[in-house]
């Protein structure tokens, strides 16, 4: 198994992208990555848009980057949420500093906008905030998955087999 012994965060809040979350969440623990899930209130049930749900592990607040290989952020309507917490703004800064790998998905570049990694990064995110992407200094591109060193982002639901391919390779490339 190619991510055998990584440690993966998944931050989540209400209305989260359902495919966006589950399908890399079980690609990762296939690939043998331990999964864990962050939201605003440890063992918080979370709704996603269309009806599925996860239950928090940690609170945003208690993610140490040094726990971590890697960062996903789902998209869907969770990200606008999300990227109101400060101390989850903090952890995806520090997981960039490291070099970790960062997946977000759709509308999770609102968050990273919000943390303020984006300028002169390659992205891509849903054309809905390609905007927003470019107006916080990001390349924008219309591509199924752009990797731009740590950084690996992707459009919406159908791109999501590309989008896990270049998170599993990228974090099996980098956490060597």
């Amino acid at each position: 198994m190619r991510l055998s012994g990584r440690r993966i965060i998944t931050e989540v809040h209400h209305d989260y992208e359902d495919l966006e979350f589950w399908y890399p969440y079980y690609r990762m623990i296939e690939e043998g990555a331990e999964m864990v899930t962050a939201g605003a209130v440890p063992g918080e049930v979370y709704r996603g848009k269309y009806g599925t749900s996860v239950t928090a592990d940690i609170a945003y607040g208690d993610a140490k980057v040094r726990d971590f290989d890697a960062l996903l952020v789902p998209g869907g309507w969770a990200p606008d949420k999300m990227r109101r917490f400060g101390e989850l703004l903090a952890f995806v800064r520090g997981m960039d500093e490291k070099q970790a790998v960062i997946g977000e998905i759709c509308h999770a570049g609102w968050v990273l906008i919000s943390a303020g990694i984006l300028p002169g990064r390659e992205v891509t995110s849903t054309p809905g905030i390609r905007d927003d992407m470019v107006n916080a200094g990001a390349i924008w591109k219309d591509e199924p998955v752009v990797v731009d060193g740590n950084l690996v982002s992707s459009r919406r639901p159908p791109d999501i087999p590309a989008y896990a391919r270049a998170l599993i390779d990228r974090i099996e490339a980098c956490c060597t």
